[in-house]
């Protein structure tokens, strides 16, 4: 591990062994590679990156398609690219649709299926997973933008009870924020929101990042965000909508885990929430590490994924 790195104690007995044999390698490795400001503008080395993540996602996303029994499809809803996932025995006439926004800081797809693919699966209800504009070639607010587009088309072809959107670590900062544009400009509602894993605060590093490695190599999650958030005041509520009036946001189901560097941020997201008067419905899991259900096959993510479609089922109506 390089000098200076927290230290991680080896992984509890709580921990499934499935779990453990995945994620006791990341106590002695080195951090992950950095991706630098120089790597990611230089458009050579940017689609390397890119590239590398979805050979890496490749498998698990193969995998889980087939156990799951559902089609992936590519296209378009307000010009804005999607990838469209659903079971293949799912009635074609349910109006219901899950939205979804990827992780991968902003700058990959780190999730688009992984994500998606046990949801749609586990629901039968048809998911969209956006593919947004990233950084460091289209900053804040292009990837809200282009998710608010999407939303509006669904919501002129539904009433608001049957969309909910979710996301993971950046798909959870965009879920937030989402919703903070959606109050801003008068919108309906979705019926749910799910934000697994994220920050609805770029302004300030959590606690938990620093006793936990940086999911990016040596910086904190507003540091690996610089580029998104470009030249937007970090406290901006629309950026950061833990600063702003969060009342009148639909039910959230928020999880995170305690090796999650977002946990600190994931439970002030919860805490604010709360304050609001939204309703709330937080899972925190013991010792599994940041996003796991999108990336680790083991007991732990069956328990969370479980819980994500459950939430959806009772929140999402026809």
């Amino acid at each position: 591990m390089a000098a200076g790195a927290p230290v991680q104690p080896p992984f509890a007995l709580t921990v499934s062994a499935e779990a453990r044999a995945v994620m006791t390698p990341m106590l002695t490795q080195a951090p992950a590679p950095e991706m630098t400001a120089t790597l990611m503008r230089n458009p050579v080395t940017r689609a390397a990156i890119r590239a590398a993540a979805a050979n890496h996602l490749k498998p698990l996303n193969k995998g889980r398609a087939k156990r799951f029994g559902v089609d992936v499809a590519k296209g378009k809803i307000a010009g804005v690219p999607v990838k469209f996932v659903r079971r293949r025995d799912a009635d074609i006439g349910d109006q219901r649709l899950l939205i979804n926004f990827h992780g991968g800081g902003f700058m990959v797809d780190a999730g688009s299926l992984t994500e998606t693919i046990p949801i749609a699966g586990l629901t039968g209800i048809p998911v969209v997973t956006v593919m947004y504009r990233m950084a460091p070639e289209h900053p804040y607010p292009a990837a809200v933008d282009d998710a608010l587009a999407v939303y509006k088309e669904a919501l002129s072809q539904r009433p608001a009870r049957s969309i909910a959107i979710y996301g993971t670590s950046a798909g959870a900062v965009l879920t937030l924020q989402l919703l903070a544009r959606i109050k801003a400009e008068g919108l309906p509602m979705p019926a749910a929101g799910g934000f697994f894993s994220g920050s609805g605060d770029l302004a300030r590093p959590g606690d938990c990042e620093a006793f936990l490695p940086s999911i990016m190599g040596t910086r904190t999650a507003p540091e690996t965000l610089a580029d998104y958030c470009g030249d937007t005041e970090r406290t901006d509520p629309l950026l950061s909508p833990i600063f702003g009036d969060l009342t009148g946001l639909p039910p959230m189901l928020l999880m995170t885990s305690t090796r999650d560097q977002l946990l600190s941020q994931t439970v002030l997201a919860d805490l604010a929430l709360r304050q609001a008067g939204v309703d709330v419905d937080l899972r925190v899991y013991e010792g599994m590490a940041h996003a796991f259900w999108a990336w680790i096959e083991c007991p732990e993510t069956e328990v969370a994924l479980a819980a994500q479609a459950a939430f959806f089922e009772r929140h999402v109506q026809a």
